[in-house]
């Protein structure tokens, strides 16, 4: 039961933090940042949100903006959910690197 909790508290946030990364980077183009999974922890407090970044190369720096702006992002999505959720978690930002990793094995398989 509590996983199930968790998983929907998840999706709410997955999808939350695409809308407001999708509106934050519509300025830069050729830029897209998409979030793969969140993953809370049973507790609420934490939120590990893994990040998709296209193209891959400016990934670091835009990892490095987003997390400088960690506070600035969790008050909008407590703006969006507040009544949905009674306590916003603390958001925690990773690259998700799943696509690189699968291009890599294609790439060998290929050879």
């Amino acid at each position: 039961m509590e996983n199930t909790r968790l998983n929907k508290i998840g999706r709410l946030l997955q999808k939350e933090l695409g809308d407001i990364f999708q509106r934050q980077t519509q300025s830069m183009h050729g830029t897209l940042v998409s979030v793969s999974v969140v993953r809370v922890s049973p507790d609420l407090g934490i939120a590990k949100a893994y990040l998709s970044i296209f193209p891959s190369e400016k990934g670091k720096e835009m990892l490095e903006a987003i997390r400088a702006n960690t506070k600035s992002i969790r008050y909008e999505l407590g703006q969006r959910v507040h009544l949905q959720l009674r306590k916003i978690p603390d958001l925690q930002f990773y690259i998700d690197d799943s696509l690189d990793y699968i291009e890599h094995i294609d790439n060998l398989l290929k050879k």
